[in-house]
């Protein structure tokens, strides 16, 4: 026998021997962990985290809540090549092994023999799937044995479309995406669908090492894996040699996308954040929960304007207050230089539309600046600069500027902003000091339609509509004259605007109250009181309704009686309230007399589609009396998107009707005095929206350190804050009629296009009487300045009648003691 037969002999055997080794070992390991493999049905119902999503009433996104970015598609919704890609990267015998390749294992058995541990490859994309489904990521033995174990079974329970899914659903691909849908956002800001070819080769490298392959954090590396891949795309006939050499040329395009949000709501969907953590715990954040809010986009989007617009009014009329801060520059920037301190810029980043921008040099009509992203640019004298006063105080600002060096040198560090107006140029401008709320509400139902609690939520994420207890002033009163209505008064009963001391000899100290200008009117109406906001009368009405009484009543809108002053400050809004409160309290007037309560979530749907909340608000009946409720059709939050919001169905409640909480006649009567303040009161500015049914009142605190308006038209509700959160004065030219009636007038003027007018019918027991305005009794025949005025039928003045003598119609030099 040759010595080449031996060999060949010996080496057959020991063949065999390996493979029935290998066979033993094979089975044994089977034997040994088969019991404990965990069931491949689980994959059939295997549920991905996916976040909590929140939309507006229209079905645009306004916030995403959630560690794991994921967007589960299905498989039929995965470019072709895109699957192809993956297969080139990972796994080219996808379709023709059974879970297993033998190859690589052979090559994964050979490293655990040599080194004791396997260092690479071996893993078919449905072991992928069975380690990422089921197991850990440590690389040992035992779990390798499982793994394959795994994979056979999962081959044999679903089809190779069904494996493809769950894999490019679970896969991590770096930056908290997990799944090629999430990747495509993150990395491109487009759905999977409108990637081009060597976009889907950088995501499909990523599996291998997330980090190191980055597009973002490594774009060379990451641009070799995309090649390479390219490369084993067209050496499997996946692509031609054209597709290949333009997708080779293709530059790194990635960048790092956050969600892309349609809507910027923060402040509702932090709300929405703390309700679902409320509800459901840290699993909101996983279960893939879909919340709709009550909130419309084109409204959101207006509120934000319109406060970011009012703030910066505010601000610029008060000056200019200097550079955020200085940096000492080199005589001669180079291109490092410049490139270093343009990272700098972005490291402080924008925050709404101001940019940090470095002054590098002045003149003295202009000043050039330099922007991030290396952007250099000029402010010109004309674009601004020209118009800018330098603050001193909140009641004194300079002279406007002469030259650019009297507000910049090189070196600030200041805010810039992008004009409005057409051409768009560069103009300075500053971070406000000054902040702002607004929150609007459907008035039959409560529905927020929109709430910004402040200008900015990067910059300040305190919610000023919820949060911040402010004095609401003079916005306090029509809650007051209400109360009085519906307690004998009327809107001509005279009390008499005049000085009034009141001592306190347990407190040792005098109170003077005076009205905002310092004048007194004298006896006048309690109509023309409340439209003109005179302080010391609504002091005496509130002393002849009695504080009791007063508080009592004012609880029916949704105060808490406790939290209320018991004493005639009250009179003058010295408490504190939300603008959120102040807002609800409103809407009472604004649909005629009922109690609604604000809601922003009207539904939360899970994975599956299934409504698991809806909102059941009471609603104001409009066109029922209150013996009749059957007759009202309510109306629901419209739903014209995002698949009419997953298909919901909108028949399923019946309504639950609000409870009257003031007489129709008095809702009448204060709502007829409100809109005088808009059209010969404090709130004439209003006048621009050219609306017959605009009523509000305005609202200015001590200092003043508060300003509001709170206004209601066409069945919207709506409440603007304006103040500094230390409590600073605003200046003491400054009043809810400066400050916060600008912002509600621009959020209504578009709020209520398209809306038409709605008045309150007037009661068949209110009747209106011609009257002598001085007097409030009934006018003499042919009277010259006779007023109409609305009464009661059981108040109005007739022949012989005069009004109640009050008790505090003159002035008198005796002090009122407190009580």
């Amino acid at each position: 026998m040759s010595n080449t037969t031996r060999y060949l002999r010996i080496l057959i055997g020991l063949s065999i021997l390996a493979t029935c080794g290998a066979v033993m070992v094979f089975a044994t390991a089977f034997l040994y962990i088969s019991p404990k493999l965990p069931s491949v049905e689980a994959l059939k119902d295997t549920q991905l985290q996916t976040p909590l999503r929140i939309y507006t009433a229209d079905g645009k996104l306004l916030g995403e809540f959630g560690e794991k970015r994921r967007s589960p598609v299905s498989i039929q919704e995965v470019p072709e090549l895109f699957i192809d890609a993956f297969l080139a990267a990972e796994d080219d015998h996808f379709y023709s092994h059974h879970g297993v390749d033998v190859s690589g294992l052979l090559r994964a058995a050979s490293q655990l023999i040599t080194s004791g541990s396997i260092q690479s490859g071996g893993s078919t994309i449905t072991m992928q799937v069975a380690k990422n489904y089921f197991l850990s990521q440590e690389r040992t033995f035992t779990r390798k044995f499982t793994e394959i174990f795994l994979a056979i079974e999962i081959e044999r329970a679903l089809s190779k479309g069904d494996i493809l899914e769950l894999y490019l659903n679970k896969i991590f691909l770096g930056n908290h995406a997990y799944g090629i849908e999430a990747a495509a956002q993150v990395y491109y800001g487009k759905p999977i669908k409108e990637l081009n070819l060597a976009q889907m080769a950088m995501i499909a490298g990523l599996p291998k090492a997330p980090s190191a392959y980055n597009p973002v954090a490594n774009p060379s590396r990451a641009k070799v894996r995309r090649n390479w891949i390219l490369g084993r795309m067209l050496s499997l006939g996946y692509i031609s040699e054209a597709d290949y050499k333009t997708a080779m040329l293709e530059p790194i395009s990635a960048k790092a996308y956050g969600t892309q949000l349609d809507v910027d709501a923060p402040y509702v969907a932090e709300m929405v954040r703390l309700d679902m953590l409320a509800r459901f715990g840290r699993t909101a954040y996983e279960d893939g929960y879909t919340v709709i809010t009550t909130v419309k986009s084109n409204l959101q989007e207006t509120a934000n304007k319109a406060l970011i617009d009012g703030v910066i009014e505010y601000d610029t009329r008060h000056g200019y207050r200097g550079a955020e801060r200085h940096w000492t520059l080199p005589n001669d920037i180079d291109s490092d230089q410049r490139r270093d301190l343009s990272q700098k810029l972005e490291e402080i980043g924008r925050i709404g539309p101001w940019h940090p921008a470095l002054v590098l040099d002045v003149s003295e009509k202009s000043a050039s600046i330099l922007l991030s992203g290396e952007l250099q640019t000029t402010l010109e004298w004309e674009h601004g600069l020209n118009k800018t006063v330098r603050y001193i105080s909140e009641d004194r600002v300079s002279y406007a500027a002469e030259t650019a060096s009297e507000l910049l040198k090189a070196g600030d560090v200041i805010r810039v902003k992008m004009s409005d107006t057409t051409p768009r140029h560069w103009e300075l401008s500053q971070l406000p000091k000054v902040q702002g709320a607004l929150v609007s509400l459907d008035a039959d139902n409560g529905a927020i339609l929109s709430l910004v609690g402040g200008y900015n939520y990067q910059k300040s994420a305190f919610n000023r509509v919820t949060q911040a207890a402010r004095q609401p002033g003079s916005n306090f009163k029509p809650f007051i004259y209400t109360a009085a209505l519906d307690n004998g008064f009327t809107p001509a009963t005279i009390i008499n605007d005049a000085p009034i001391v009141f001592d306190s000899d347990a407190q040792g100290n005098t109170w003077r109250p005076s009205n905002d200008n310092g004048r007194f009117n004298g006896p006048m109406r309690l109509r023309q009181a409340l439209y003109l906001s005179r302080n010391l009368v609504s002091i005496r009405v509130l002393r002849e309704l009695g504080i009791a009484k007063a508080i009592n009543y004012v609880s029916r809108f949704g105060f808490d009686a406790s939290k209320l002053p018991h004493d005639l400050s009250l009179a003058l809004g010295s408490h504190s309230l939300t603008p959120l409160d102040v807002v609800t309290g409103y809407a009472v007037f604004a649909n005629g007399g009922y109690k609604v309560s604000p809601y922003f979530i009207d539904r939360i749907i899970d994975r599956d589609g299934n409504t698991v909340y809806r909102a059941d608000p009471e609603v104001v009946c409009q066109r029922c009396n209150d013996d009749n409720l059957d007759e009202e059709p309510i109306a629901r939050i419209e739903a014209d998107s995002l698949d009419d919001i997953l298909s919901g169905d909108d028949d399923a409640l019946q309504p639950r009707y609000a409870k009257r909480v003031i007489d129709e006649e008095v809702a009448f009567l204060i709502d007829s005095i409100l809109q005088d303040v808009i059209t010969r009161g404090t709130g004439r500015k209003a006048l621009v929206l050219n609306r017959g049914d605009a009523a509000g009142k305005t609202g200015t605190t001590n200092g003043p350190t508060d300003a509001w308006f709170s206004g209601y038209s066409g069945g919207i509700v709506t409440s603007t804050w304006a103040g500094f959160d230390q409590n600073l004065n605003l200046g003491r030219r400054e009043y809810g009629g400066s400050v916060a009636l600008p912002i509600w007038i621009d959020y209504m003027r578009e709020a209520l296009k398209n809306r038409p007018e709605r008045h309150q019918k007037q009661p068949d027991s209110i009747i209106s009487v011609r009257i002598d305005p001085d007097t409030g009794n009934l006018a003499h025949p042919g009277q010259a300045n006779a007023i109409f005025e609305y009464f009661r039928t059981s108040n109005a003045p007739g022949e012989g009648f005069n009004q109640p003598t009050s008790p505090y119609e003159s002035y008198s030099d005796d002090p009122i003691e407190i009580f």
